[in-house]
């Protein structure tokens, strides 16, 4: 998990699943990246993820762990959820 400060904005909270970190996954022809840099390197608990979900005024998701959290607290329908290479990604902004 990453929390990313944007001024005048609030914060962008990205979160994925650990064992995605530095893999890139495919949709189509496209390649996505799931960076360290953006989505963090360092392991948390669920309860720092759920802390830093409620108070989020964007969140980005990917895992079936962190989606879950995310349904959890009710912030993702799964409904919502996009599949990537087999791995749930949702984007969630709080207005």
């Amino acid at each position: 998990m990453k929390v990313h400060r944007v001024r005048g904005e609030g914060e962008v909270v990205a979160v994925c699943d650990s064992d995605l970190v530095d893999r890139t996954l495919r949709h189509g022809d496209v390649d996505v990246k799931i960076s360290g840099g953006f989505y963090g390197d360092r392991q948390v608990t669920d309860e720092e993820v759920r802390e830093a979900l409620q108070g989020a005024c964007n969140i980005n998701l990917f895992g079936h762990r962190a989606v879950a959290l995310a349904r959890e607290l009710g912030l993702v329908d799964e409904a919502c959820c996009l599949v990537i290479d087999g791995v749930p990604h949702a984007q969630v902004y709080l207005l």
